[in-house]
Protein backbone atom coordinates (compact mmCIF):
# COMPACT_ATOMS: atom_id res chain seq x y z
CA UNK A 1 0.00 0.00 0.00
CA UNK A 2 0.77 3.27 -0.98
CA UNK A 3 2.33 5.49 2.09
CA UNK A 4 1.32 9.26 0.98
CA UNK A 5 4.55 12.30 1.80
CA UNK A 6 3.88 16.31 2.36
CA UNK A 7 6.51 18.20 1.60
CA UNK A 8 5.09 21.55 3.02
CA UNK A 9 8.08 23.56 1.39
CA UNK A 10 7.50 22.39 -2.45
CA UNK A 11 4.43 25.12 -2.84
CA UNK A 12 2.20 22.36 -4.02
CA UNK A 13 -0.94 22.41 -2.89
CA UNK A 14 -1.35 18.93 -0.32
CA UNK A 15 -4.38 17.13 -2.42
CA UNK A 16 -1.95 18.23 -5.72
CA UNK A 17 0.66 16.16 -3.97
CA UNK A 18 -1.30 13.21 -3.16
CA UNK A 19 -2.85 12.50 -6.70
CA UNK A 20 0.53 13.43 -7.99
CA UNK A 21 1.81 10.29 -5.56
CA UNK A 22 -0.63 8.36 -6.51
CA UNK A 23 0.25 8.84 -10.64
CA UNK A 24 3.88 8.25 -10.19
CA UNK A 25 2.98 4.82 -8.03
CA UNK A 26 1.39 3.97 -11.00
CA UNK A 27 3.94 5.02 -13.32
CA UNK A 28 6.58 3.19 -12.14
CA UNK A 29 4.34 -0.10 -11.31
CA UNK A 30 4.20 0.41 -6.88
CA UNK A 31 0.48 0.62 -7.06
CA UNK A 32 -1.74 -2.36 -9.74
CA UNK A 33 -4.86 -2.48 -10.92
CA UNK A 34 -7.30 -3.70 -7.66
CA UNK A 35 -5.00 -2.40 -5.14
CA UNK A 36 -6.60 -0.16 -2.34
CA UNK A 37 -5.58 3.25 -1.67
CA UNK A 38 -5.38 3.82 2.43
CA UNK A 39 -9.04 5.08 3.42
CA UNK A 40 -9.28 9.22 4.33
CA UNK A 41 -9.23 8.33 7.76
CA UNK A 42 -6.00 6.56 7.46
CA UNK A 43 -4.14 9.36 5.48
CA UNK A 44 -5.69 11.86 7.98
CA UNK A 45 -3.84 9.92 10.35
CA UNK A 46 -0.86 9.39 8.95
CA UNK A 47 -0.31 13.23 7.51
CA UNK A 48 -2.41 15.09 9.74
CA UNK A 49 -4.16 16.64 7.39
CA UNK A 50 -8.11 18.30 6.67
CA UNK A 51 -10.23 14.87 5.16
CA UNK A 52 -11.68 17.29 2.63
CA UNK A 53 -8.28 17.21 1.17
CA UNK A 54 -7.88 13.09 0.78
CA UNK A 55 -11.69 13.21 -0.86
CA UNK A 56 -10.64 16.06 -3.17
CA UNK A 57 -7.49 14.23 -3.88
CA UNK A 58 -9.43 11.22 -4.78
CA UNK A 59 -11.85 12.55 -6.13
CA UNK A 60 -9.63 13.94 -9.22
CA UNK A 61 -8.05 10.70 -9.57
CA UNK A 62 -11.35 9.28 -9.55
CA UNK A 63 -12.18 11.77 -12.62
CA UNK A 64 -9.42 10.67 -14.47
CA UNK A 65 -10.45 6.95 -14.25
CA UNK A 66 -7.50 5.79 -12.31
CA UNK A 67 -9.44 5.08 -8.97
CA UNK A 68 -12.93 3.67 -8.15
CA UNK A 69 -14.76 4.33 -4.78
CA UNK A 70 -16.63 1.61 -3.40
CA UNK A 71 -19.21 2.88 -0.70
CA UNK A 72 -17.90 1.02 2.91
CA UNK A 73 -15.37 -0.85 1.25
CA UNK A 74 -12.34 1.52 -0.03
CA UNK A 75 -11.03 3.13 -3.06
CA UNK A 76 -9.49 0.69 -5.76
CA UNK A 77 -6.74 1.28 -8.50
CA UNK A 78 -8.66 0.53 -11.76
CA UNK A 79 -5.97 1.65 -14.51
CA UNK A 80 -1.98 1.78 -14.41
CA UNK A 81 0.18 4.45 -15.94
CA UNK A 82 3.00 1.58 -16.56
CA UNK A 83 4.09 0.91 -19.67
CA UNK A 84 6.55 -1.59 -21.67
CA UNK A 85 9.84 1.14 -20.18
CA UNK A 86 8.95 -0.17 -16.83
CA UNK A 87 11.67 -2.62 -17.26
CA UNK A 88 14.35 -0.56 -17.57
CA UNK A 89 13.59 1.31 -14.29
CA UNK A 90 16.23 -1.16 -12.44
CA UNK A 91 18.79 -0.76 -14.23
CA UNK A 92 18.02 2.95 -14.38
CA UNK A 93 17.43 3.54 -10.55
CA UNK A 94 20.92 1.53 -9.76
CA UNK A 95 22.76 4.30 -11.79
CA UNK A 96 20.36 7.29 -10.09
CA UNK A 97 21.71 5.92 -6.86
CA UNK A 98 25.04 5.92 -8.35
CA UNK A 99 24.88 9.63 -9.21
CA UNK A 100 22.69 10.22 -5.75
CA UNK A 101 25.65 9.12 -3.47
CA UNK A 102 27.98 10.91 -5.92
CA UNK A 103 26.27 13.69 -5.45
CA UNK A 104 26.45 13.61 -1.45
CA UNK A 105 30.12 13.01 -1.54
CA UNK A 106 30.68 16.27 -3.92
CA UNK A 107 29.26 17.84 -0.49
CA UNK A 108 25.27 18.45 -1.58
CA UNK A 109 22.49 18.17 0.00
CA UNK A 110 18.87 17.40 -0.45
CA UNK A 111 17.51 20.78 -1.99
CA UNK A 112 20.60 21.04 -4.36
CA UNK A 113 20.60 18.08 -5.75
CA UNK A 114 16.70 18.64 -6.45
CA UNK A 115 17.56 21.94 -7.99
CA UNK A 116 20.59 20.27 -10.11
CA UNK A 117 18.11 17.39 -11.32
CA UNK A 118 15.25 19.36 -11.85
CA UNK A 119 17.54 22.26 -14.09
CA UNK A 120 19.10 19.61 -15.88
CA UNK A 121 15.97 18.09 -16.77
CA UNK A 122 14.80 21.23 -18.04
CA UNK A 123 17.58 21.62 -20.11
CA UNK A 124 17.36 18.43 -21.27
CA UNK A 125 14.07 18.57 -22.34
CA UNK A 126 14.59 22.19 -24.15
CA UNK A 127 17.20 20.77 -26.33
CA UNK A 128 15.30 17.88 -27.50
CA UNK A 129 12.56 20.06 -28.85
CA UNK A 130 15.39 22.05 -30.19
Amino acid sequence: MIEFHLDERSGVSPYQQIVQQVRNALRLGMLQVGDRLPTVKEVVGQLAINPNTVLKAYRELEHEGLVSAKQGVGTFVTQTLADTSLAAHGPLRQDLRRWLTKARRAGLDDESIEALFLATFRTAAQEEIA
